[in-house]
């Protein structure tokens, strides 16, 4: 794996887990609309548009340089619209990082012709 598509896996998986508290935020910011006088919506609602977007133009730039298959891109878009997904999503990455940096040590080494 490359520096640059290091670089892209790990902007995806830092944006993934504040984009799922933004979601889980806004969700409970717009249970208190509708019960209190609280209304923080249009603030999270901004946050979470912010960190939607970022999240998506990660993701399209990790689907480019990593050349995942449909269904893997597929599972990393859809984990991004579930309220808990991001968290899913960051730690598969991190392991798919983990992976992907043990092969090159081992192929580096010589101990595996991975």
């Amino acid at each position: 794996m490359d520096i640059k598509t290091a670089s892209s896996l790990h902007r995806l998986r830092l944006v993934s887990a504040p984009e799922a508290v933004s979601f889980l935020l806004l969700l409970v910011c717009s249970v208190l609309k509708r019960t209190t006088d609280f209304n923080a919506v249009p603030v999270m609602g901004a946050v979470h548009g912010v960190l939607f977007v970022l999240y998506v133009l990660f993701w399209l730039d990790a689907w480019n340089r990593t050349k995942w298959d449909v269904k893997t891109a597929a599972l990393y878009f859809v984990l991004s619209v579930l309220p808990l997904g991001g968290f899913y999503a960051e730690r598969k990455l991190k392991r798919e990082a983990e992976a992907a940096v043990m092969a090159s040590r081992a192929r580096r080494e010589g101990v595996v012709n991975a």
